[in-house]
């Protein structure tokens, strides 16, 4: 599809991709374009995988977590230290670590090298979050809030957008846009579950929509990833879908993990293990292997 001979769809349609969200559109079939977060590429062979807790708990759980993820080939550590929780409630097993944990992410990346992608809910946030993060995510909730985008992507630092659960792909890109039109172009789009009706189990609240990764493909050159922990909100869940997504030509994937999973701060239905993290990883290279591409290029030098 390109700007000149797309075909209106349900969603977007060729004068969108003219005036809506020019930066973001695809110029013409394959146009693919790479982001790079601290030397690692969004959109090339190898396929990046940030693995982390929801909430950075404390200084030791996330030094653990953070070996664990660099010992397995993941290339990001993720963790919140401010969370845009459901409920207003906190108590000593729910709660947000706020700008403490930022200098536990620090250290974390001084030991371990892992590059760190934490959530900002705040422009008052972001000169501490930039200060640590070497990618700013802006969660599924935040996603439409155009000032924040605006500020954020003014301090240059490379964007992980995650789609709204209610979101269409139009909107997404739209948003995309908000942070492209002020000269940052490093953007990486995340589909972390759509809301509907049916999930399929009681604890699951969304759905992970596959099917838009090669749809967001065939309109925007930006890189697309998928977190498949927050969309099942099902551990057992979590790996089908996470190998789903790169066989479905995903940029890579972002995976909730915990070493007690049930005793995790926030979502602990969702997390995964240290031993399932370590399977899933392989799993991911064996598929990204078959498609040309590669999750971890440890096992392909070692092979």
């Amino acid at each position: 599809m390109t700007i000149e001979n797309a075909a209106p769809g349900k969603d977007i349609t060729a004068e969108d991709m003219r005036s809506k969200f020019p930066l973001a559109a695809a110029k013409h079939p394959g146009h693919r374009s790479i982001v790079e977060v601290g030397g690692v590429a969004f959109g090339a062979e190898t396929l990046p995988v940030m693995a982390g807790p929801n909430t950075v708990e404390s200084r030791a759980l996330i030094l653990d977590i953070a070996r664990t993820a660099k010992a397995h080939g993941a290339s990001l550590l993720r963790g919140g230290a401010f969370k845009p929780l459901t409920f207003p409630y906190r108590s000593a097993s729910y709660f947000e670590p706020g700008a403490e944990a930022l200098g536990w992410l620090a250290e974390a990346r001084a030991e371990t090298g892992l590059l760190v992608v934490t959530e900002v809910m705040s422009e008052a946030q972001l000169p501490g979050v930039c200060a640590v993060a070497d990618m700013v995510q802006i969660g599924a909730r935040n996603m439409q809030n155009y000032p924040l985008l605006t500020a954020a992507a003014r301090t240059g630092k490379p964007i992980l957008l995650k789609r709204h659960f209610g979101a269409s792909l139009r909107d997404w890109l739209g948003a995309a846009e908000y942070i492209m039109v002020e000269g940052n172009h490093n953007v990486v789009l995340c589909e972390r579950g759509i809301s509907a009706p049916h999930t399929h189990r009681a604890t699951s609240r969304f759905l992970l929509d596959l099917q838009v990764v090669p749809a967001a493909r065939e309109v925007t050159h930006l890189p697309v990833i998928t977190d498949p922990s927050h969309a099942t909100f099902w551990r057992e869940w979590v790996a089908p879908l996470a190998l789903a997504s790169v066989a479905a030509g995903a940029d890579g994937v972002m995976l909730e993990v915990h070493p007690e999973p049930a005793r995790a701060a926030v979502d602990p239905l969702q997390a995964i293990d240290y031993a399932a993290f370590s399977r899933l990883m392989r799993d991911l290279d064996r598929i990204a292997h078959a498609l040309g591409r590669q999750v971890r290029p440890d096992l392909r030098e070692a092979a």
